[in-house]
């Protein structure tokens, strides 16, 4: 069976995303600070069409959380919306050629059809919950990995019921103040520390999930 594993980027004190997200901020306001050392990646820019770049020990990070990865889960708004019924020429803030190339299951309270992009990528809108679009991702991926890719509240539900088997935190050097934190009613997971890799700044930290 496939590994279900979240990396999630989060500041010192203790916030995934800024305060006063919208769709003008939607990682909130400083919220891409979070992001920095993963935009200069050289895998990164290459996996987004984009040359140059830094190679190093954040680099090698970003290749490895991108390995093998069979399917993706997300939340409507990391895909790219808000809360009401679809405007269905919205294709999400991806662009044309999402940097996934896998199935991609989003999680919504309203249905829509799939949605086929260039590069392989293709969303797939689940109105039945989190459990239903595990399960979609699973049969995706095969043995590859289930990636569950966020945002927070995303991340907190499969937390909060034990269906993740590895989470990767990268802890950013900021003090963003206030925002979404990670760690809000997710019950007590079972975290054992597995692995610690310090970067030029961001300190990667691997936990296995206990069951």
């Amino acid at each position: 069976m496939s590994t279900v594993r979240c990396q999630i980027s989060m500041s010192l004190d203790g916030f995934v995303a800024g305060p006063e997200q919208s769709l003008a901020h939607p990682v909130g306001r400083g919220g891409l600070r979070l992001h920095e050392w993963m935009f200069a990646a050289d895998r990164w820019r290459e996996q987004h069409g984009l040359a140059g770049g830094e190679r190093g020990v954040d680099a090698d990070v970003v290749e490895e959380m991108t390995r093998d990865v069979g399917a993706y889960v997300m939340g409507r708004r990391m895909f790219g919306g808000g809360d009401g019924p679809w405007d269905e020429t919205w294709q999400g803030w991806w662009g044309a050629d999402p940097p996934f190339h896998t199935p991609v299951l989003v999680l919504t309270h309203h249905p829509r059809p799939p949605l086929p992009m260039a590069g392989g990528t293709e969303f797939r809108f689940v109105t039945e919950g989190i459990a239903a679009a595990l399960d979609q991702a699973r049969e995706a991926a095969g043995d590859r990995t289930v990636a569950i890719a966020g945002g927070a509240s995303t991340v907190r539900q499969y937390l909060a019921a034990g269906l993740v088997d590895t989470l990767d935190l990268h802890i950013v050097p900021i003090l963003l103040g206030a925002g979404e934190r990670l760690f809000v009613d997710v019950g007590e997971p079972d975290l054992e520390q597995v692995r610690v890799i310090a970067g030029p700044t961001v300190t990667h930290v691997t936990y296995r999930v206990r069951r």
